[in-house]
């Protein structure tokens, strides 16, 4: 048996709301929340990047596994907004854990799929037995061009989790992939904000790939829809996975507690990541998760889940994801928005 040993998150407190972008750009607000099913989204403080987002999540990911930091033999870090162009966040990360310094660390870009990418790689060298636990984190501090549809979406939160293969909290069955290169999304070197290609972000992309590895990994392991308890797919706002899970067969209780865009935003690579930790403080026992990423270029990742009995015996000994998403909360006004996150007030 492999799988995950220990999960955490990290949700800065900060919020802002889509009323409160749209009224600067002279957007229609009520019509964006409901066409995209997305009503507010968090903010990371300056003081938060992807290297202390992904250290919040990887130290409640360790309390809830309960080992010792140095058993942990890889270290991956999956983002789109790394705090160094050339500096690994994953040494920073180890570093601050105590992992160091007999690790292997790589930071990892995929898009939105950077997260499930470490996450895949963890749990194969676990599973080899290369090395007996692993460290997966899927963390951002979204950019979106001022103005731009993505900035009603791009937030920031991380997902860590520790693979294992004692007292596993949710066993790994089986994994699938689906790749093409489909140009949906792209930033280039020096480029401040990412671009996209508007509708064609949709159908060709999200929604090929997402049906790709969900056909692919049912034809695999020879289940369908409603063998599964949970389902988690990426969330680059409210509207496309509630739609690719209805066209798919699924059912509002298999994704609701995996489904936190609407109030948390697209954490890009930590998006489907911090869907799948929600739902294991929600799960029981013995029960079939369906986690399929997404990362524009593009990828879907697909994993199956089996919960066990040790998930109720560790969840709680750190924070649950509603509770980081719904406590504590500042809601900013634009301005307040646009100094923390060092806005360039103009799209390029």
């Amino acid at each position: 048996m492999v799988g995950i040993i220990g999960y955490g998150t990290q949700i800065p407190r900060y919020r802002i709301k889509v009323e409160e972008i749209a009224k600067v750009w002279g957007a229609d607000a009520e019509a964006l929340k409901q066409g995209l099913n997305l009503y507010e989204k968090s903010v990371p403080a300056p003081d938060e990047d992807c290297a202390t987002l992904s250290v919040g999540a990887a130290k409640n990911a360790l309390a809830r596994a309960g080992i010792d930091p140095a058993l942990i033999g890889a270290v991956y870090v999956g983002s789109e907004s790394h705090p160094y162009a050339v500096k690994p966040t994953g040494t920073i990360v180890s570093e601050a854990l105590g992992i160091c310094p007999y690790v292997h660390t790589a930071d990892l870009e995929f898009a939105c799929k950077a997260g499930t990418e470490g996450m895949f790689i963890a749990l194969h060298l676990v599973k080899t037995g290369v090395i007996k636990c692993a460290l997966a984190i899927g963390a951002d501090t979204s950019q979106g061009a001022p103005g731009d549809a993505l900035e009603y979406s791009a937030s920031a939160g991380a997902a860590a989790f520790i693979m294992g293969t004692e007292n596993i909290v949710a066993e790994l069955l089986d994994t699938h992939c689906f790749m093409t290169d489909t140009p949906d999304f792209w930033r280039r070197e020096n480029a401040h904000y990412p671009e996209h290609g508007g509708r064609f972000t949709g159908k060709p992309a999200y929604q090929k790939h997402v049906f790709g590895a969900v056909e692919a990994i049912l034809e695999k392991t020879g289940m369908k829809p409603k063998d599964f308890d949970y389902l988690i797919f990426h969330q680059p706002n409210g509207k496309f996975p509630v739609q690719a899970a209805k066209q798919l067969g699924f059912t509002e209780d298999q994704y609701r507690y995996g489904l936190l865009t609407p109030t948390l935003g697209n954490t890009y690579s930590g998006s489907s990541p911090m869907g799948l930790a929600a739902t294991l403080d929600e799960a029981g026992p013995d029960q079939l998760i369906l986690l399929v990423s997404y990362g524009s270029g593009a990828g879907s990742d697909a994993f199956v889940f089996r919960t066990t009995k040790h998930l109720l015996k560790n969840r709680d000994m750190a924070p649950r994801v509603r509770k980081q998403l719904n406590e504590h909360l500042k809601y900013l006004e634009y301005g307040e928005y646009a100094k923390f996150r060092g806005k360039i007030l103009k799209p390029e």
